[in-house]
């Protein structure tokens, strides 16, 4: 779906990537960029710096409160119009805890955020796009959704959680032989902050601006699901070929990415 004259919201777009591709859709022509954002004062920010490129605007919206959201949706399509492409973007990881140590606020916290966060936004938005035969959402996930990692395990099992769902509607709206469609994104780690403190032996962390722009073209090419970096793409097919004492061996040990969360600090 192109960008160019289309309402566009993304959600956790203060920053990180999310700000950036807010920037890359208005450059794109964008009619009006939608912010939601927990953040008060990073929505401004983002609002007076991205706003000589276009029309912003910016709401404070926690996107875990589903009463809050359907408010916030109804007057942004009040005051905006109708949403044409939707980013759920927003997203968080607690610590690098085992699973033994994790409270029940950081689980609780982290399946609300990353999970049924963007399940309340998709459900707000899809009915109009239902109506109008017309829309694209994509959902942020983690490449963490497709391959075990210890000492992330319920931000792996939100993003699991997310791939599955996104997938599923993906399915549904292809069923209904629906023009509304659905981008699942699931990105290596990115150097935004979120994941300060991680060390990666091989694999490179993520430039912002690259995931960023691989993002938006696949909502361009109405990709159904893009791993980033593409060699992502292949990681079930090697949980499948190979014996999980291999598999581990060479995905924990020899690339090292069982131990990426080791000196993990996050966003102060």
């Amino acid at each position: 779906m192109k960008f160019k004259n289309a309402n566009v919201l993304i959600t956790g777009g203060a920053s990180g990537i999310g700000k950036i591709m807010g920037r890359m859709a208005l450059e794109k022509g964008a009619s009006t960029l939608i912010i939601w954002d927990i953040n008060t004062v990073g929505i401004e920010t983002t609002r007076e710096e991205l706003g000589r490129l276009g029309k912003v605007r910016g709401y404070k919206v926690d996107v875990s409160d589903n009463r809050m959201v359907n408010e916030t949706y109804r007057q942004v399509v009040a005051e905006c119009g109708d949403i044409d492409i939707l980013i759920n973007n927003a997203g968080i990881i607690t610590s690098n805890k085992t699973f033994d140590k994790m409270s029940e606020e950081e689980m609780v916290r982290t399946i609300k955020i990353n999970t049924i966060a963007p399940m309340f936004v998709a459900r707000a938005v899809l009915p109009d796009m239902l109506r109008r035969n017309r829309g694209h959402i994509c959902n942020i996930a983690s490449a963490g959704g497709m391959l075990s990692n210890p000492k992330m395990s319920v931000y792996a099992a939100s993003k699991w959680g997310a791939i599955g769902w996104s997938d599923s509607v993906r399915i549904e709206l292809q069923e209904m032989k629906s023009k509304v469609r659905i981008t699942t994104a699931a990105p290596y780690y990115i150097n935004t902050g979120m994941f300060d403190g991680i060390k990666s032996r091989i694999i490179p962390i993520l430039p912002p601006e690259y995931a960023a722009k691989r993002i938006i073209s696949a909502i361009e090419r109405n990709v159904n699901f893009k791993g980033i970096p593409f060699s992502f793409h292949f990681i079930r097919f090697w949980q499948f070929i190979l014996p999980s004492r291999i598999f581990d061996f060479f995905f924990g040990r020899v690339i090292g990415i069982y131990h990426v969360m080791d000196s993990f600090t996050g966003r102060k």
